[in-house]
């Protein structure tokens, strides 16, 4: 019999196209996938993948297996969905997928009151800059700060967030103020960075804005692939960084050229189509909308 955790890793390498991606999906390391494949591929006494110096193509009977493993996580949803909602009140377990930023930083403090509301609902929250895969269930439900790229999902707007420049107070009287987006080539910069996909756009905005299209980008004073480091940077007095407006209110940071705005960015709470009438996942959806909206900005 088929070690389904094997075929689950299995179908992440194969969407994924290569162990590293896979990897960083799962939360597992290049090796132990591989060893996992190797097992698989020796289970199954046949060969799964072609293997590139570009990445990972399907064999014939990878793509057989892959289609079968589609077909056994969409059931297995279903009957965990019925499962879940055969009670009249919403119960169960959901699992939520968010940004680092917007999960530590706003979603983790309403928890509480969530769970209060509905006792019979338990959660996991996976805070995670890059995208699970929602059709294999590695969530329930997931909030993106850009428009999620996996096709088949359900998706319900929440809020347009905005940007702007900030940095702390030690910082600006260290180092001055800047008068103009032109000044900025000559402070301290706290960015994403590009190594890894930031997830949203607008955190890597620093190194371009109010330049000429064939200047070089300005280098950073700290990269950093997370967007609470770079907070937690700007509160120190490293430097200017660009923060979600929603994460830097309240905090000891001033906002530097307050007439320059920042890209902007759109949220959406996104599901699978079966999830559709989910009453965990609705009253979720609902709570989420209903603290948002009660939010002066975003």
């Amino acid at each position: 019999m088929l070690d389904w955790d094997r075929i689950r890793v299995f179908h992440a390498v194969a969407e994924a196209g290569s162990f590293t991606r896979a990897a960083e999906r799962l939360n597992l390391s290049q090796s132990a996938i591989s060893r996992q494949m190797g097992a698989l591929e020796e289970d199954l006494g046949t060969a799964l993948f072609h293997r590139h110096a570009r990445g990972l193509v399907l064999t014939e009977q990878g793509e057989i297996l892959q289609e079968a493993a589609r077909a056994v996580a969409a059931r297995m949803r279903d009957a965990e969905a019925h499962l879940s909602e055969s009670k009249d009140r919403p119960a169960g377990h959901l699992r939520i997928n968010t940004t680092i930023g917007f999960g530590a930083g706003w979603l983790t403090p309403h928890l509480d009151e969530f769970c209060a509301r509905y006792p019979d609902i338990n959660l996991t929250l996976l805070v995670q800059d890059s995208e699970v895969d929602l059709a294999m269930r590695e969530a329930d439900v997931a909030i993106r700060m850009q428009p999620p790229t996996q096709g088949d999902l359900v998706r319900r707007k929440l809020m347009v967030g905005h940007t702007h420049l900030y940095a702390a107070e030690s910082y600006i009287a260290r180092h001055g103020e800047p008068a103009g987006l032109a000044d900025l080539d000559g402070h301290a910069l706290i960015v994403y960075g590009h190594e890894n996909a930031p997830p949203a756009p607008s955190l890597n905005w620093l190194v371009h804005v109010g330049q000429d299209e064939q200047a070089p980008l300005r280098q950073a004073k700290l990269t950093v692939n997370n967007v609470i480091a770079m907070l937690r940077a700007a509160e120190s007095g490293l430097g200017i960084a660009t923060l979600p407006d929603y994460l830097a209110r309240d905090r000891q940071l001033v906002r530097i050229l307050p007439q320059i705005e920042g890209p902007s960015f759109t949220a959406y709470f996104v599901y699978p189509e079966e999830l559709r009438n989910s009453k965990r996942v609705a009253v979720f959806r609902d709570f989420l909308l209903e603290k948002v909206g009660g939010e002066d900005s975003w």
